[in-house]
């Protein structure tokens, strides 16, 4: 009887240690996975990447963007080039027309400027510190150094998005090391409104 009470004194001490011991085996694939995904790096993110609003707009660049807005609002051209006449060294085209010219022409060949503006300023924008001012870009891409826009540096929906502003064409440019070709636009921080261009020539 001593024999046995002993037994189960022994049988009864060894229990608690066999739980734990099956306690931690359960949680260790827990803790294990956890600690993974937490260190694990984002392949659907690069360097490259801008976000919309991670320099935030300035007061002056806002009224700038509030200005056209009202001038879309009023699909009027001729507002959009007064507009454009008023900021200095701004530029629409590389081939030396009028704003206002250039903007007409588009529009007969089937690319309304005022519409495809109203898009941009709908997206995200990108920054570039220029001559110790900050730029901002529409579309966010625009801004993106020529070596970050080659195709392989971007994420599938990244890659996605490139194709669709730009096409096979632009895609093609790129990857001759041309910087972005499609339509594109830019306000400095002190709201003077610097570009809006569709034509790779000249880039700025």
């Amino acid at each position: 009887m001593g024999g046995s009470r002993m037994t189960l004194h022994r049988f009864a001490g060894v229990i608690p240690l066999v739980l734990l011991a099956a306690a931690c085996g359960q949680e260790a694939p827990r803790d294990t996975v956890r600690v993974q995904v937490e260190q694990a790096p984002d392949y659907m993110r690069t360097d490259a990447v801008t976000d919309k609003g991670s320099v935030p707009l300035t007061e002056a660049a806002q009224e700038t963007i509030d200005e056209l807005r009202a001038i879309i609002a009023s699909n009027s051209l001729t507002r959009l080039a007064r507009k454009a006449d008023s900021q200095p060294g701004f530029i629409s085209n590389f081939a030396g027309a009028t704003h206002r010219t250039h903007w007409d022409l588009l529009r007969r060949t089937g690319f309304d400027p005022i519409l495809r503006m109203q898009d941009l300023l709908d997206g995200p924008y990108g920054t570039k510190s220029v001559a110790g001012e900050t730029w901002y870009i529409w579309p966010d891409m625009a801004a993106f150094e020529p070596e970050q826009l080659q195709p392989e540096r971007l994420n599938f929906s990244q890659r996605a998005r490139l194709l669709e502003l730009v096409g096979e064409s632009g895609i093609d440019q790129i990857r001759d090391g041309d910087g972005y070709p499609g339509v594109r636009m830019a306000i400095a921080d002190d709201g003077r409104w610097l570009y809006y261009v569709h034509e790779i020539d000249g880039e700025e």
